[in-house]
């Protein structure tokens, strides 16, 4: 999918996000006027029951949207784990199992494996994304760095329930994907779930570098 909407849009509430250090009020404001407006968007992030096929097309993105989020939001976990230690951010073969296991999920759902895969590289370089901009602020200031070392293996099984959550959405979202409004609605669905979620300017960059696969190739 074209990225130039969806970046451009993201880029600019996670502008918002830098600004709210230095003027909470304002960028509230401007968060707001940046949250979609249309008829067709829930007034929060209410998400279909997994398993169940949306009636609209903005209702099959908007689960994308908000389980990339969420397994975004795990990257702050997996980062204060892996801080401190001999375990590097980038992690092949951890990456290769996730890629194979959301594979054979997407057969056993009838769902092409390919795009499936196609979406999760795209995931797992946005969780990256992250822990590289959360070591660069705790090297930056070691005060913020965390003092405490979460599961690691307890946090991967959360991660492993939103792969499996997303796996179904991308599944369930083909028709969706595949329309010419996919960046549009895609787009609408990020801001809500940006808005909604709270994201702040690092998680919203990611959170666009998490999409960029999800439309099929014809969906502009």
């Amino acid at each position: 999918m074209p990225k130039g909407t969806l970046r451009h849009a993201l880029a600019a509430v996670a502008a918002l996000g830098l600004l709210a250090t230095a003027a909470p009020g304002a960028a509230a404001a401007g968060a707001a006027s940046a949250a979609p407006t249309s008829a067709s968007a829930p007034t929060s992030a209410s998400v279909p029951a997994s398993g169940s096929v949306p009636a609209s097309p903005y209702g099959q993105l908007l689960p994308i949207a908000d389980l990339s989020a969420q397994r975004l939001l795990t990257a702050d976990q997996v980062a204060a784990a892996k801080w401190g230690t001999d375990s590097p951010i980038d992690d092949p073969e951890r990456e290769r199992q996730v890629l194979e296991a959301v594979a054979e999920q997407a057969r056993a759902l009838g769902a092409d494996p390919e795009a499936t895969v196609r979406i999760f590289r795209d995931q797992i370089e946005a969780n990256k994304l992250v822990q590289r901009g959360l070591y660069r602020q705790w090297e930056a200031d070691p005060a913020q760095a965390p003092t405490e070392r979460p599961d690691l293996s307890k946090v991967r099984l959360e991660i492993n329930r939103i792969n499996g959550e997303l796996v179904r959405a991308i599944a369930d979202s083909a028709r969706a994907r595949a329309e010419r409004s996919c960046t549009g609605r895609l787009t609408v669905a990020a801001l809500r779930v940006r808005h909604d979620r709270q994201l702040d300017a690092l998680h919203t960059v990611a959170l666009e570098r998490a999409l960029p696969s999800v439309c099929a190739p014809n969906g502009t």
